[in-house]
């Protein structure tokens, strides 16, 4: 049995997922989700998410940013012991951080493939849009996990590619709206 790869996060009403936590990310309207009324029942779907992550997967990008942060916080404790593994062609071994669960890094599209193959569970991809759109393309995400904030960012990283493709058939698994205007949308990948 194949394990199911997810991409998970947080997305604008026009497909942006660039700096949703703060302009420090890079993008100057960062920190739109902090600008959105919190409600905790809108991000109920990352709690969900911790009982069927089995692993953790970033582009050697959101490695970077997350790992120094996520390894000592509080919100992330649940995720430290997880095995991380990290697509990038040249990071070298000795940057992966230490005490965060075991790590390992892919170098390629058919690593992850063959890593898909493997027993094991739900694998989630959390920020890494660029990792996304090539995972995308390589027909290996087999689910989208969508926060979608109610605000428009015009430019800046998009979870889903520009290029003119083939047309791919999504099956919503779940919808759910909230009073902060944000949308929780699940769709698994037709293969």
């Amino acid at each position: 049995m194949s394990r199911e790869l997810v991409w998970t996060g947080f997305m604008s009403l026009d497909g942006v997922v660039d700096s949703p936590g703060g302009v420090e990310e890079g993008h100057r309207g960062g920190g739109w989700v902090l600008s959105t009324e919190f409600l905790p029942e809108a991000f109920a779907l990352k709690e969900d998410e911790l009982e069927e992550t089995t692993a953790l997967m970033f582009g050697r990008r959101s490695y970077e940013a997350f790992a120094p942060v996520w390894v000592g916080s509080e919100d992330h404790a649940a995720y430290k012991d997880l095995p991380k593994y990290v697509i990038s062609s040249h990071l070298d071994e000795g940057a992966l951080i230490d005490g965060w669960g075991p790590s390992q890094i892919l170098r390629s599209v058919e690593d992850v493939a063959a890593l898909k193959q493997e027993d094991g569970g739900a694998i989630f991809i959390h920020g890494s849009a660029e990792l996304a759109r090539t995972l995308a393309d390589a027909d290996l995400i087999d689910r989208y996990n969508l926060l979608i904030f109610p605000v428009l960012l015009g430019a800046g990283k998009r979870l889903f590619s520009q290029e003119d493709k083939d047309r791919r058939q999504l099956r919503l698994r779940e919808s759910e709206s909230y009073p902060n205007g944000v949308v929780k949308a699940v769709y698994d990948v037709g293969h």
